[in-house]
């Protein structure tokens, strides 16, 4: 089963709407930049995903590998969602970016993105992503 979720950014600026499982896992990363914003990813199939309003308000930026693309809001700093490296054919949503009401039921999963490549092998992601 599946159900619709909205989200964004704080300023309201970046709105998006997706398709999820009403079941889902959600990685905890501990990488530098997840663990300074809280970051809970939940993958969403690039089909799945609709981006509202916003497309213009997007900054990006780029680190290490630089094969994530991380898009934060010019207004408010707020990164509802990015392009991660670890899923290239899926949207990295942030759970807490997800508007308030009805939510998918959550296990979080812990990731150590502090150690990437050996990580990302052990998970089955593609570390060349």
């Amino acid at each position: 089963m599946t159900m619709n979720v909205s989200g964004g950014c704080h300023c309201g600026a970046v709105r998006f709407d997706a398709l999820v499982p009403e079941q889902v896992e959600l990685l905890d990363c501990n990488c530098s930049i997840c663990s300074a914003s809280g970051f809970l990813h939940l993958f969403v199939p690039h089909s799945d995903f609709t981006l509202l309003t916003g497309h213009d308000q997007l900054a990006s930026y780029r680190f290490g590998s630089e094969q994530a693309e991380h898009l934060f809001c010019k207004n408010c700093g707020v990164k509802s969602f990015y392009q991660p490296r670890s899923h290239p054919d899926c949207w990295s949503v942030h759970f807490r970016s997800l508007d308030d009401g009805q939510k998918p039921a959550i296990e979080v999963v812990k990731f150590d993105g502090r150690n990437w490549e050996k990580s990302a092998g052990k998970s089955g992601f593609n570390s060349a992503s």
